[in-house]
């Protein structure tokens, strides 16, 4: 007999529209995801919370409490050295500022595994150390980060700050799905209410600032990346007309104009990187999908008239996930070698679709990458705190 695969061998049962109960999904990752978890959660639970005020940088135009970073892709001009620099697109540049990311990716790769440990054992310390980190970033004075991102991708000799830059917070979006879990039972109320106000206010910066606003209309992936954060922000501190409305950009706008009748991405086939792109898109707009969750019609299962949606995208991608020597495209100028990685949106749209090839490939794919610009373009490392 041949041996069980997908959610046979987690011995779930299917349901309609999907699985049976919610507690089937959350199953299924749990039986993937626990050694690799509680290993990863005993190993940060001793390490203390580390926020961007250990780095002031002159490199700034903000102040101490101000996330900031230089844009990927932009160099010296070879024909004015001293001038402003210039872009080279696909290309990240290994001299830029990058302690502020880095410190934000550990936040994101620390705490949700902590809270995702939490949620598998009960294990009081787990919690604990992960409120640490939400007080260190969103409540303490001293550490706390100021909620905007004015000073994020800036470009030596041209700007101090663009909107572009929004996408590094990416990485609070897994954060603020696992505070979800926290505030209610592990914070005291002073301090779930101030992490609360804290990301009240970034959505607030992010749906009315000026970058916010064209971040919001960009064409390709960093529109999709807005998106998810404003939506799990808005999910974390409950404001439901937010998230409605985000869930009306996404069928009116987003998805009409960002992905082709075949479940492509068209504006990210032409990047130099068009691979790994392509994944990118594919995961955060699985991860908007479902953050938007709860609201109707059911976002991981929508679809417009012509079919175009989540599980168009994952029919599309799953070929070259499965081998990428199969890509019809331009190989990624950089870290083509590097992928695939374990994509969130085969787990997400595989339980939507009840397609256990979805899950099978999930599970063979590597979830622990550590090619830095893999771990840049990977937001979601722990789908048991997402099903």
């Amino acid at each position: 007999m041949a041996a069980a695969t997908g959610f046979a061998a987690a011995g779930l049962v299917w349901g309609e529209p999907g699985l049976s109960r919610r507690s089937d999904a959350f199953q299924l990752v749990a039986e993937v995801d626990r050694q690799r978890i509680l290993t990863a959660a005993a190993r940060y639970v001793q390490q203390p919370p580390l926020t961007i005020t250990a780095f002031p940088t002159a490199h700034s135009a903000g102040g101490l409490h101000d996330f900031y970073s230089q844009a990927d892709y932009f160099w010296p001009n070879p024909k004015d050295p001293n001038g402003p620099y210039i872009n080279r697109d696909g290309q990240s540049n290994p001299a830029n500022f990058d302690e502020h990311r880095k410190v934000m990716v550990a936040l994101s790769v620390q705490m949700p595994a902590l809270a995702a440990a939490w949620l598998l054992t009960g294990e009081h310390s787990y919690a604990v150390a992960a409120c640490d980190h939400l007080r260190a970033w969103f409540v303490t004075p001293e550490t706390r980060m100021n909620p905007n991102l004015q000073f994020a991708q800036a470009v030596q000799g041209v700007s101090t700050g663009r909107s572009y830059g929004i996408i590094d917070t990416l990485h609070l979006v897994e954060v603020a799905r696992a505070a979800s879990f926290l505030t209610p039972k592990m914070l005291s109320p002073q301090d779930s209410a101030a992490v609360c106000s804290w990301f009240s206010s970034y959505v607030d910066w992010l749906s009315n600032g000026e970058y916010g606003q064209q971040e919001r209309d960009a064409k390709n992936n960093h529109a999709m990346c807005w998106a998810l954060q404003v939506a799990e922000y808005a999910r974390l501190v409950g404001n439901d007309s937010v998230r409605t409305d985000v869930y009306r950009r996404y069928r009116e706008i987003l998805l009409p104009n960002q992905e082709a009748i075949d479940g492509s991405f068209p504006q990210e086939l032409p990047r130099t990187k068009p691979y790994s792109y392509s994944i990118f898109n594919f995961d955060v707009m699985a991860g908007l999908c479902q953050s938007l969750k709860g609201l109707v019609p059911d976002p991981v299962a929508f679809r417009l008239a012509d079919g175009r949606g989540l599980s168009r995208a994952a029919e599309f991608l799953y070929p070259y996930l499965k081998d990428k020597n199969s890509w019809k495209w331009a190989k990624d100028v950089e870290h083509f070698d590097a992928l695939p990685v374990r994509s969130p949106g085969l787990l997400f749209s595989g339980i939507a679709s009840q397609e256990p090839k979805y899950i099978d490939l999930w599970k063979a794919l590597n979830p622990d990458p550590t090619d830095k610009e893999i771990i840049r373009n990977y937001p979601i490392r722990q789908p048991l705190l997402w099903v």
